[in-house]
């Protein structure tokens, strides 16, 4: 898992040529240009979602990890709480990997962080993750997730 702000994502380019590829979009996407939900970049290798919600509270929370995919999540307005758990520390799995929606469901965790707007995370295969939560007070939240396929 990586954690940073987008003005620092020049460090991360040797990381991967997907990932290097998701954040150069990130730093120049006009966000008012993208549709709400998928945008097709590179056909199934990279592509785009934006998302527009309100936080929910933990209790709400969908624990997720991803096989085929790593998620580049980026605040572009407002601000969440992000579960996170490494998978060597997985909570129960809920759902057994469904590979047609390239999702394995767990049961809730307990750690985490804020993300506020500017700052973006990378979350490779294992990294068990439960984006949109609220952070203090319910908020609306603009987001880009950037899906890299593996390999």
């Amino acid at each position: 898992m990586i954690l940073d702000h987008l003005s620092r994502a020049d460090r991360y380019r040797a990381v991967a040529p997907g990932i290097a590829a998701a954040l150069e979009l990130l730093r120049t996407a006009d966000v008012a240009a993208l549709a709400d939900g998928r945008n097709a970049i590179d056909g199934d290798r990279l592509y785009a979602m934006l998302n527009r919600y309100r936080t929910k509270p933990p209790a709400e929370a969908v624990w997720e990890s991803h096989r085929k995919y790593i998620d580049v999540q980026y605040v572009v307005r407002g601000e969440e709480w992000m579960g996170y758990v490494p998978l060597d520390r997985a909570p129960a799995v809920k759902s057994p990997y469904d590979a047609g929606r390239d999702v394995i469901f767990y049961e809730p965790g307990a750690d985490g962080f804020v993300m506020s707007a500017g700052q973006f995370a990378v979350f490779f295969p294992e990294d068990i993750h439960a984006p949109g939560l609220v952070a203090g007070m319910p908020t609306d939240v603009v987001k880009i997730v950037v899906k890299v396929a593996v390999g």
